[in-house]
């Protein structure tokens, strides 16, 4: 009775483990993983097991802003079943990330956008689990142009994280809950000119939505919208148009 009681509490309990084929990954991109479990002292009743895709968000209020843990997808992998001592399981599951799945790997001086991949037992994904996995996430071909061709036109990244909220523009909006924003600022600054920009991408099968926020110099914000289709001659007009918009 004592060790089910321990048990009950996470003491000699089961254990999970998420094995992922690759933690190197594109938004939309399907990933292969095995989840598995391992019993604990005592038999137990696993009450459902789910796979949740996590970012942390940061949420605007009134009283100022904080982050909070973000659930982007979740997958039900499991309902009841009776795991036994020392006993095994392996479940291998295939999924395909969202395709808003915010990008980590990028050229910024503070970057505060983080992925990762959460299973446990019937448990609040946004608050706790009982296994985590760290994804890097890279950009897309039409997000990766978009990214050489402001630093080409003589702009830095200075921050990159991730919001709660919905983003749209004529012909698009965002999906997930959330979108990332990558701030950028000119290398030389003057004195009418560019303050700062801010791009935001909704990636799509065979297209990406941008959404640009421009801040200038007594003139304030305005906003500019850009899709890119994926091809070789959408990505090859990314340059040209995104220079134009700009202005």
């Amino acid at each position: 009775m004592f060790k089910k009681i321990l048990a009950s509490v996470g003491i000699g309990a089961a254990k999970i483990d998420t094995v992922l084929q690759t933690e190197h990954l594109l938004p939309g991109q399907e990933f292969h993983a095995e989840i598995l479990i391992t019993g604990g002292e005592v038999a137990q009743e696993l009450s459902g097991l789910e796979l949740a895709l996590m970012t942390k968000a940061k949420v605007e209020t009134d009283e100022g802003s904080y982050f909070r843990n973000q659930v982007i997808q979740q997958w039900h992998l499991s309902d009841n079943t009776t795991i036994q001592p020392g006993q095994e399981i392996r479940i291998p599951f295939s999924a395909q990330l969202h395709p808003e799945t915010p990008v980590t790997e990028l050229p910024v001086r503070v970057n505060q956008s983080v992925v990762w991949l959460t299973t446990g037992l019937s448990i609040d994904m946004a608050l706790d689990a009982a296994d985590k996995d760290h994804l890097y996430i890279y950009p897309n071909e039409a997000v990766k142009t978009c990214l050489q061709v402001m630093e080409r036109a003589g702009y830095q990244m200075m921050k990159a994280d991730v919001e709660k909220g919905v983003i749209s523009a004529p012909g698009f909006r965002s999906r997930s809950g959330i979108y990332q924003e990558m701030e950028y600022r000119p290398n030389n600054r003057s004195l009418f000119g560019v303050k700062e920009v801010e791009l935001s991408f909704i990636p799509e099968a065979h297209q990406t939505h941008v959404l640009i926020e421009l801040d200038r110099a007594f003139r304030g914000d305005g906003y500019k919208a850009l899709t890119i289709p994926h091809t070789d001659s959408g990505l090859a007009n990314v340059r040209s148009q995104l220079e134009h918009l700009l202005r």
